[in-house]
């Protein structure tokens, strides 16, 4: 069990390290594909909208496949995926490799959050999103030093791409070993439809958690830099260097939140959560100074940090082992698609209102995820599900 999951940890560091490079590499590959800036967001868009499909589909994969071969495949088709960016010379190009991409990395995730919540315990799914966040910071480090030591962006790619190939090898070469694991304790696993998934009780107050969750996550992440330099008059270096502090609150909040298991419970860690990212969140909306708002912005962060591992962990004990995998991929599904949906929607309430609105919007949707989160564990506590429901 100790190999698996230290192949689980180096898969999701996998996961993270692709998704920022993209980000990091755009103002190189505009210019070289001569498309305007915004067009970023087409890629952006494919690739989490084929990430909400794979998730959704992750439930029948795996159940035909098993675990192992599943996770084996997924990486291996991200591992593709990043070659075909490094080749590519046309911007229609990266929209096509975007597909497998982002079915590649939706079917990875849903599989390993299911397989991590139902064989080990809360903690290792706080490290296991601990472990995505050191990927997406590693990820800009790789791409800014092939920059800087004079090669092009496609090389960046290429560096990550094998990468991904010398992880698939070895998890193909694991696949014997999650054999052994992959029924315990998931015994008549369910293969639910989208229809029957929803209509389970807690379900539908589940996905709006995680919708919500997208939003702060998603906001928060997208529209720091541009608010610190628009609303508070840094300088754009500054602010885009500073933003990355939201992202720093929540890798080092799930390393954390990982010891704070031994003594919480999945539901308490979840409050305990949002009442810090509630603080965070005021301290940026009471206070007009720099330093003050930038504390907010990492506290915010620190305080998401065990809201999505934790109710991802507790979904068997909620919901059953036999349907986790059902669950788990809708959630992931609504998780991506927030992430999709929120940026730019709160793009066109900055320009009707002013960025300036950002923590009000965050305070907004967090007190609706913490009414939402309320009714849910009073279903989950009222249906009497597994184990006494929410824990």
């Amino acid at each position: 069990m100790l190999y698996l999951l230290l192949l689980i940890y180096l898969a999701f560091i996998s996961l993270g390290l692709p998704d920022a490079l993209l980000g990091s590499a755009w103002p190189v590959m505009s210019q070289q594909f001569c498309v305007p800036m915004s067009y970023m967001g087409l890629v952006s868009l494919l690739i989490s909208g084929f990430t909400v499909v794979s998730s959704l589909l992750s439930d029948r994969l795996n159940g035909r496949f098993g675990t192992g071969k599943v996770t084996a495949f997924s990486v291996g088709l991200t591992a593709v995926a990043l070659v075909g960016f490094a080749l590519t010379d046309r911007y229609w190009m990266l929209c096509i490799w975007a597909i497998p991409y982002g079915l590649g990395a939706g079917s990875v995730d849903a599989a390993l959050n299911n397989y991590v919540a139902n064989h080990y315990a809360s903690r290792h799914m706080s490290w296991l999103h601990c472990m995505w966040g050191l990927g997406a910071a590693i990820g800009p480090y790789v791409m800014g030093a092939v920059l800087s030591g004079g090669q092009t962006w496609n090389m960046g790619y290429v560096y990550i791409g094998i990468f991904q190939f010398a992880l698939t090898a070895t998890l193909m070469l694991s696949i014997p070993k999650w054999k052994k694991t992959d029924g315990e304790g998931v015994k008549g696993q369910s293969h639910l439809s989208l229809k029957e998934v929803i209509k389970i009780p807690g379900v539908k107050e589940a996905l709006l958690i995680f919708l919500c969750y997208s939003a702060i996550e998603s906001i928060g992440g997208h529209w720091a830099s541009s608010y610190l330099a628009f609303h508070l008059g840094m300088t754009e270096e500054k602010a885009a260097a500073l933003a990355a502090m939201f992202y720093l609150g929540i890798t080092a909040g799930r390393a954390v939140s990982g010891f704070a298991t031994y003594w919480l419970n999945d539901r308490q860690m979840s409050y305990v959560g949002m009442g810090t990212t509630i603080t965070g969140i005021l301290l940026m909306l009471l206070s007009k100074n720099q330093t003050v708002t930038v504390i907010g912005f990492t506290v915010a962060g620190f305080g998401c940090a065990p809201i999505f591992p934790c109710i991802i962990h507790n979904t068997p004990n909620l919901f059953g082992a036999d349907r986790s995998q059902s669950v788990i991929g809708v959630q992931m599904a609504s998780f991506y698609a927030g992430t999709c949906l929120f940026p730019p929607l709160f793009g066109v309430l900055a320009d009707w209102v002013g960025i300036g609105c950002m923590p009000a919007v965050l305070l907004l949707t967090l007190c609706l995820m913490l009414v939402l989160y309320i009714r849910f564990c009073r279903l989950c506590d009222g249906n009497g599900q597994q184990n006494n429901g929410c824990k």
